[in-house]
């Protein structure tokens, strides 16, 4: 549940609707939310027919995904989506009534509304045509040699990747800036450089040799040959060529996901005067004068290899190479603001081609992101005042509290763990930060400038603003209590350098979490969520970490061998997953999921079975609360993704699909009973089979 959406991901596939002056938004969207059909599980999405040891998930959902249709703009649609569609049309409302309030200039609420008016104004965004991204390309062109290439190529970076909690380990410029608590002084902000150069999402897109993806990569030359002669650039096929050559030459050079989420590779702390001998090629001076970070001593470098690989690109690549290189990556970036032919042709290969969908998303409501993404926590701050009241936050921090002290008896009772082992995870749970419902400081923007007729700037000086936010940070104090998310985001997040969790406004509710619900659906759902949170402060990312955020081995030798036998176990199982016949999930790659989902949904169980205090659950449709539980688990993973989008989703994401996590049930004890799971069903493993990590 660690991932997070990064505005640069959305803003190219924009649309063009007709100019609005002032926000105006369909009634649907002002109203509030439905209210549930049943406070507790939904029975009516449930397919009976369906064997639950064979296929558990559509013994939950099928009736629903038989009956729904994914939206035309969208590449998949389930639960989240849903809320998410919730907290949109919510956001929405907020923006509108934010607009009519005449706020005075440089106040949130007035950025918010000449933010959104910005976007919204494509007349005005038509008739400025090329001009607002014209010096840019000048710059540019106007590039004389690789000394001042590297410079304009650290003028680029940006703290456009999160490491940990993104999962995105690719950035279109050369490198990504990630700020964080450092791997070895978690108490001070340390910089992150990791690698970037690819527009697809994932170097398997370059370097697969299928017939798919050689026909995604013809088609995303051809895409690159449009884009830039819509810019006005000449002999545009030769220069797709030579684009594409280059990023398939850095793709050559990437880690790969599974191998980025191995914390001890990525933990290279170079001095700034490392980087002329470790990866010679690159003017390193110029870059980080360019970046403005010539002040910075150090780095922690996540992927050697591809720092290596891309500075001996610079070097032996010709100039004109990487000028084309650089204009069509700006040309891409800032799409989502440049007129209709550009954000047509974008969503026609990113959309439609490579993820399936065949429609854009309506241009208000990519407005609304924008807004959420550049000004988050103005937004979130309003947010939470109207729907996110103490009751709510009190209940979720009680159930929060149910499943950490569920955890806490876990740990105490596993018999391979030693007791030092046991007395450092369970000072981990003591200091463990958990974030409920919104931050308790907001962000200031001050500093960033918003003008109501200036969509391309805005965009500009807001990723720029986040920049210079996060290169201020470098050697400051962590604060532990920090927020990534905002409380719009229906989503929820672990933090293992600030050993903390969040958990939004916008996912504590139904069908998540509904306060007239049975503790059974309940614990289910949003229990499992909070559980499988707290987990990944013990999956194989987290575990790397200790208490206070260091990078420690706090393991006996005996106990770390016993753990990761049993994380190979699940690794190993997920690999036989297979959503299409040519391409099956990775086991480690989506091994920290998994075992937070494993963990998560054992620790939840439990809370939930001590929160009935003895007493017997009350059946709902003649289901007992236990099985319930299990049911509301599975119902959280329901949903439908097209074909384009799930297989960029098993390439590219550290989440296996959610049929597959919700087969997490196979490895719970209890389940096989209250569902009468028999060998020879689809699902059964023989009790030695079953993973138990926690």
């Amino acid at each position: 549940m660690r991932s997070r959406t990064k505005f640069l991901s959305l803003l190219p596939a924009c649309a063009a609707l007709c100019f609005l002056m002032a926000i105006s938004l369909p009634a649907a969207y002002a109203q509030d939310a439905p209210k549930p059909a049943t406070h507790g599980i939904a029975v009516a999405n449930m397919d009976r027919s369906v064997k639950p040891g064979d296929d558990f998930y559509q013994y939950a959902n099928g009736a629903w995904i038989k009956r729904t249709e994914i939206p035309p703009d969208r590449g998949r649609y389930g639960v989240f989506s849903i809320l998410a569609e919730l907290s949109e049309k919510r956001t929405a409302a907020l923006i509108e009534e934010t607009a009519k309030s005449s706020a005075p200039a440089g106040s949130n609420a007035r950025k918010i509304a000449d933010l959104y008016n910005s976007f919204m104004d494509e007349a005005g965004i038509e008739a400025k045509g090329l001009a607002p991204l014209r010096p840019h390309l000048d710059a540019i062109a106007a590039l004389r040699d690789k000394r001042e290439l590297a410079r304009a190529l650290g003028e680029s970076l940006r703290a456009d990747v999160d490491a940990l909690n993104n999962t995105n380990f690719h950035t279109p410029n050369l490198f990504g800036l990630w700020v964080a608590p450092g791997f070895n002084d978690p108490d001070h902000y340390a910089a992150y450089l990791m690698q970037g150069g690819l527009q697809l999402p994932d170097r398997e897109y370059y370097l697969a040799e299928n017939d798919q993806m050689r026909d995604l990569r013809t088609k995303y030359q051809a895409h690159i040959s449009a884009t830039l002669k819509l810019a006005g650039f000449t002999d545009t096929d030769a220069r797709a060529a030579r684009i594409l050559a280059l990023e398939h030459a850095i793709a050559e050079t990437h880690l790969s996901l599974a191998d980025c989420e191995d914390i001890h590779k990525a933990n290279n702390y170079w001095k700034q005067f490392d980087f002329a001998a470790k990866a010679p090629g690159l003017d390193w001076l110029e870059y980080f004068r360019g970046a403005g970070l010539d002040k910075q001593e150090s780095f922690i470098v996540w992927q050697p290899g591809a720092f290596t690989g891309e500075s001996a690109l610079v070097a032996s690549t010709p100039l004109d190479t990487w000028k084309d290189w650089l204009a069509f990556h700006l040309i891409e970036a800032y799409a989502g603001v440049l007129p209709r032919a550009f954000v047509d042709e974008r969503f026609g290969f990113f959309g439609k081609t490579l993820s399936g969908v065949p429609e854009q998303r309506a241009r208000w409501k990519r407005g609304v992101g924008l807004v959420s993404d550049q000004l988050g926590d103005a937004v979130g701050q309003i947010y939470a005042q109207r729907y996110f009241p103490p009751e709510a936050k009190a209940q979720a921090q009680a159930m929060v509290a149910n499943i950490m002290a569920a955890f806490r008896r876990r740990i105490d009772a596993l018999s391979w763990m030693d007791a030092a082992t046991k007395a450092e995870a369970q000072a981990k749970l003591n200091t463990l930060y958990v974030g409920i419902g919104y931050p308790e400081t907001w962000r200031d923007y001050t500093g960033y400038e918003v003008k109501a007729d200036d969509a391309f700037g805005n965009v500009w000086r807001g990723l720029l603003f986040d920049y210079h936010y996060s290169v201020a940070r470098l050697g400051s104090p962590t604060d532990r209590k920090e927020w990534c998310m905002t409380p719009q985001t229906v989503n929820a997040v672990n933090l293992p350098l600030h050993n903390g969790l969040n958990f939004p406004a916008a996912i504590l509710q139904p069908p998540f979490f509904d306060p007239q619900a049975p503790a059974a659906a309940n614990h289910g759902a949003i229990g499992s969520v909070i559980g499988h949170e707290i987990s990944h402060t013990f999956d194989s990312e987290g575990a790397a970490f200790d208490s206070k955020g260091r990078v420690r081995n706090w393991w006996t030798p005996a106990d770390l061998a016993h753990f990761e036998a049993a994380t190979a176990k699940l690794a190993a199982q997920y690999d036989t997953y297979k959503p299409f016949p040519d391409l099956a999930v990775n086991g480690k790659q989506t091994l920290g999921e998994n075992i937070a989902d494993v963990a998560g949904i054992s620790a939840a169980y439990d809370g939930y079975r001590a929160s009935l205090g003895g007493q017997t659950a009350p059946t709902q449709d003649g289901f007992s609360g236990d099985q319930q539980f299990f049911i509301a688990f599975a119902q959280n993973w329901g949903d439908k993704t097209r074909e384009g989008a799930l297989r960029q989703q098993v390439l590219t994401d550290p989440h296996a699909p959610g049929r597959f996590r919700a087969a997490t049930v196979r490895n719970i004890d209890a389940w096989y009973a209250l569902f009468n799971v028999q060998p020879g069903d689809k699902l059964y493993l023989a009790p030695e089979e079953r993973v138990r990590i926690w």
